[in-house]
């Protein structure tokens, strides 16, 4: 079954002092008004989910939480790290202070899709994730999956 959303593309939007950030038209005409949850699930960026794939992700930390004792934590200390947050009139969205914080965002920030997700990374984080990835041997991930 093909992903709901398909985000794709990278930009980079100016975040301003009170830390709201315009979403890529792009990316705001594909999520159709769904809101989004944002979170930091890995560091160093933070990941924006539109409320129908998060919906899924719910499912499975509700079944983690209920089977596993260190699941519990684990769903605990994820959710913390998590808000609900919508597209204003201007296209734009606030990152909580806390949030920003944990990805180091300020000024320029790059919105990257990644298929059912958009990624928010600090310019100086995404090119050095970028680099680290140029040198690995992508080869065989890229002949699998286009060849």
């Amino acid at each position: 079954m093909p992903p709901a959303h398909r985000f794709l593309g990278k930009y980079e939007h100016q975040m301003d002092e009170k830390g709201r950030v315009a979403l890529p038209s792009a990316f705001r005409d594909e999520a159709d008004g769904d809101a989004f949850v944002l979170l930091q699930w890995e560091k160093p960026y933070l990941t924006l989910f539109p409320r129908s794939v998060w919906d899924g992700k719910q499912e499975m930390l509700l079944e983690l939480r209920r089977s596993d004792a260190a699941g519990q934590r684990y769903v605990r200390q994820l959710l913390s790290m998590a808000v609900e947050v919508s597209p204003d009139k201007n296209g734009r969205i606030l990152v909580p202070a806390w949030l920003r914080e944990a990805a180091s965002l300020q000024g320029q920030v790059v919105l990257s899709g990644n298929i059912d997700r958009v990624e928010m990374w600090s310019p100086e984080d995404y090119d050095r994730q970028r680099t680290a990835e140029v040198g690995d041997d992508l080869s065989s991930y890229v002949n699998r999956i286009l060849g």
